[in-house]
Parts: C-alpha cells; structure tokens; sequence
C-alpha cells in the first residue's frame, strides 16, 4: 500500500513537473505574426475569452485555450485593459500577456499648431490613418454639442500642442481634450489679467489672443501687439488687422490681399468694423493667451511689419505712415 503510494505521488509530482514545463514552453515560446508589426484592438468590457479572440482574429497566431489557460493561472480574467496594441515578431504569450494586462497601449500622435484654423485641425484629423473619424459627418454646431461645449463655432477653442492616443481612437476624445486643455488654459489666463483689461470676458480674451497669434511668430512682440490693440479698443478705433481681414475672405483668399478687401464689408473686416472679430480666427498658444490678458504698457497705436518678421511700432500716423513707406514701398 505504502509503495502504491509512493508511486502515485511520482507520478503526480512527474505529471506536475511536466505541465510546469509545458506551460513555460508554451510561455516562452514567439507567437506567429502574419506580418510584423502587427496591430490589434481589445474592445471595452471585454474578458479573457473575449480579448484572447480578438488576438488571435487580428492575425496572431496561437492556440487560444493555452493562453486563456495562462490568464486564468495569471489571475489575470479581469485585469484585460482596453485599448491598441502593436507587437512585432518574437513577441511571447507571456509578454503578450503582460500588455494587455498593463495597458502597454500602441500609442500615436497629432500635433495641431499655433495660428491653425478649425479646418486645418480637421484636416489633420481626418488624415491620421490611426484615428477613428466619428465627427466626419458632424457638423459644427453638433460636434460642439458633443463635447459638451457652451459656444457653437469651434474656431479657437483647441489648444494647439501635441496629443498622443491609443490607435484607433476617435477623433472626438482627441478634441474634447483639446478643447478641456484650452478652456483650462484660457481660464488661468483670465485669473491673470491686467486690473484696467477692456476687454469683456474669457471669450473676448480668446479671440484678440487668435489675433495677436497671427499678427506675429516674435515671442518679445507679443505684448506690444496685444498693447496696439488694446489702445485702439480703448480709443474705439478700428483694428485694421489684416488676418481677420483674411479670415472673412475664406478659402478664396489667393495669398495677396488687395486695396478692395479692405473696404468689402464682412463681418472679420477690421478695416469697415471697430471691435473685436466676432469669435476667434485661429488656435492661439500660451505666450497669445497671455499677452492677451496682460499687454504691454505702450503708447504705440500702428504697427507694420519690417519683413524679417519683426515689426516697426508708431505713436502717431504720420510716424506709421513712415514707416510704412519705408517697409512696405510698393504697398497698398
């Protein structure tokens, strides 16, 4: 009986031994990849099962019930994350197994820049061959509303930086951090303003900010622009900014702006209108955004552009008209 025994526990201990090598043969053994990287995508909500048949449908070649197996001895049914995944040849169960259940997402990225327009964001979105495109047959107004957005027209409302995401990923949580990320930052901006700002309110702030973003790429003239604009404001002069000017034109606009688009009415034209645009023209950056809210303290009325990027600044209109002369011969 004794010897019975003894020869059934080696022979659990030999089977025990044998499944242990089993499974670290198994684990430590590549999976076959159809083509290397290869990308796949674990729904949310889904278990073990659910997301081992979503691998293995993604062209990742293994026997699923061993690495269901292995999750179970991993503990591991409810710790499957949701998201993108790329892995490429050589990748092992095991280390397929630690990403899924780390969340060791394929990430990509979108970069939307300073002085972009709405359209151009869009544009790039609807590029980005790893995004999924669920705004594309939103309009504006409801594309807003889907953010949960309190203004209808989406021109600056998305702060221009660089947006990293899972691949696969819709384009409306791209924007809707975009858009939490700029009303962050123009909020902060607002608790910041000068104590005598003419300007109304956040919205105000945002869109002479688009303004100034466009007006110029020199960081120490930023102020001084936004101090232009702030006196004409103050002085209820017009603003005369040609972007605006621009912007009311559309995609027309052929890259010369001419004598007649500056006296055709729209309601952009800063040259027929005084006040602010009716809502931004542009995505502004930090340094805009600032500027806005706290503008140099200046005397200067006009500027005009020097050519190299800087501008020349003027008190009077007979100096700007200098100036003008100076920089701009030939000009309008």
């Amino acid at each position: 009986m004794r010897h019975a025994l003894l020869r059934l526990a080696a022979l659990a201990f030999a089977a025990l031994l044998a499944f242990a090598a089993w499974i670290a043969w198994f684990v430590v053994t590549p999976v076959g990849l159809g083509t290397s990287p290869t990308d796949f995508s674990i729904r949310r909500g889904s278990g073990l099962r659910v997301a081992t048949r979503q691998i293995v449908e993604a062209g990742i070649a293994m026997p699923a019930w061993k690495f269901n197996l292995l999750g179970r001895l991993l503990s591991s049914e409810t710790k499957i994350k949701a998201g993108s995944y790329e892995v490429t040849a050589g990748v092992t169960p095991w280390q397929l197994m630690q990403k899924i259940t780390q969340g060791d997402f394929a990430q990509s990225e979108v970069v939307f820049i300073e002085g972009w327009t709405f359209r151009q964001v869009r544009a790039a979105l609807d590029a980005h061959a790893f995004v999924r495109h669920d705004s594309t047959p939103l309009s504006d107004a409801e594309l807003m509303r889907r953010l949960g957005a309190d203004v209808a027209f989406p021109e600056g409302q998305f702060f221009p930086d660089t947006y990293l995401f899972g691949k696969g990923e819709s384009d409306l949580n791209i924007l809707e951090r975009a858009y939490h990320a700029m009303q962050k930052r123009l909020q902060s901006a607002w608790q910041q303003r000068a104590p005598d700002s003419p300007l109304a309110g956040p919205y105000e702030a945002l869109i002479l900010a688009s303004i100034v973003e466009k007006e110029t790429g020199q960081a120490s003239e930023r102020q001084l622009i936004a101090g232009v604009f702030v006196n004409r404001l103050r002085a209820g002069m017009k603003l005369q900014t040609d972007p605006a000017v621009i912007y009311g034109i559309g995609e027309t606009f052929d890259g010369n702006l001419r004598k007649r688009d500056l006296v055709t009415d729209t309601p952009f034209n800063t040259y027929t209108r005084t006040g602010l645009p009716p809502h931004p023209i542009a995505l502004p950056g930090q340094a805009s955004l600032l500027a806005a809210v706290n503008p140099a303290k200046t005397d200067a009325m006009y500027f005009v552009a020097r050519g190299d990027g800087t501008s020349v600044f003027s008190r009077s209109l007979d100096e700007h008209s200098r100036a003008v002369s100076k920089y701009q011969k030939g000009g309008r």
